[in-house]
């Protein structure tokens, strides 16, 4: 099984996603989105937290067996390498959204969809934060 994302400012959401991959299969591999793929996707503002900061955090997660850090735009070529029966994204895409579910299916894997519905975002809470703390 093989999760991603940039995993900036660890929140509920991303626990609850984790939490539910892990528990679709064995193994939980977590590819993490490197500083450099964070910043090309995000803005130059982006990551708040830096990636071994962010690849820490989650090593202490329960549900979290392996990381490992991309460069790329997506996590194709990660995917490539470990060939996992499973791929999980998070409620924010359908199977037929997902980027590399063509990828995936190279070698009969599936792509599969978990966690809770997206009702948590990094971007929302520096939103809030900012709301909070600005006055």
């Amino acid at each position: 099984m093989v999760a991603n994302g940039a995993f900036d400012m660890l929140h509920v959401g991303h626990v609850r996603y984790l939490a539910a991959a892990r528990a679709a299969g064995d193994v939980l591999f977590v590819a993490v989105n490197s500083d450099v793929s964070v910043r090309n996707s995000k803005g130059p503002l982006r990551p708040i937290v830096p990636e071994d900061e962010r690849a820490e955090l989650l090593s202490h997660l329960d549900c979290v067996d392996w990381i490992v850090l991309f460069d790329e735009a997506t996590v194709a070529e990660v995917l490539r390498a470990l060939t996992p029966h499973v791929h999980a994204k998070g409620t924010d895409y359908t199977p037929e959204t997902v980027p590399e579910r063509e990828v995936v299916a190279e070698w009969g894997g599936e792509t599969v969809i978990c966690g809770d519905p997206k009702e948590h975002a990094t971007t929302d809470l520096v939103g809030e934060i900012l709301k909070r703390f600005s006055r």
